[in-house]
């Protein structure tokens, strides 16, 4: 049983996440978050802690950032779009338990104050940015540091908001190599 309680965007999701794990979880119906929904996530984010574990898209991110505007403190869990994908269909209903546990283990807070840390030009030193491979390389490293995926700008957001080390990012680009 795991302590937090999970936010999905829908039924299938939470399906997806039962099969996983033994958890509370609360669905918001995607954009539906209104505020009786907030008020349950705020609650159980007093009570025991929240993750977040929407759909890799544009939609999912949005959900995302709506709770994370409305509720501090919560978790972030990520999904490959590789992991969530079947037959052109993208969202947590379609990735396997496994990958559900290991988004919820690699589960990151954002920071209350983030720090510059990255800069464009330390993706583009890294290969992470402006290479014929780039965004295939961050997506192996989002999923790796357990940010998910995203575009070079939104990638750096994500490094410094989660408070990503040089030395974290380092160890995932190296462990990526190695997986080459």
């Amino acid at each position: 049983m795991l302590k937090e309680t999970i936010v999905v965007e829908g039924k299938n999701d939470a399906a997806a996440v039962r099969r996983a794990v033994e958890a509370d979880i609360i669905i918001t119906s995607g954009f539906g978050i209104n505020g009786s929904i907030l008020e349950r996530i705020r609650t159980a984010q007093d009570r025991n802690g929240v993750i977040v574990l929407t759909d890799p898209d544009f939609v999912g991110e949005k959900i995302r950032k709506a709770i994370s505007d409305k509720v501090k403190g919560v978790k972030h869990a990520f999904l490959s779009k590789e992991e969530a994908e079947a037959k052109g269909d993208i969202g947590v209903e379609n990735a396997a338990p496994e990958s559900i546990l290991r988004a919820l283990s690699l589960a990151k807070y954002e920071l209350e104050e983030v720090q510059a840390t990255f800069t464009s030009e330390d993706l583009t030193y890294y290969g992470l940015m402006g290479g014929q491979n780039s965004a295939e390389l961050r997506n192996r490293v989002g999923s790796a540091l357990g940010i998910g995926y995203s575009n070079a700008k939104q990638f750096i957001n994500r490094l410094n908001k989660y408070g990503i080390s040089r030395e974290e990012l380092e160890a995932a680009l190296e462990k990526v190599s190695e997986q080459y």
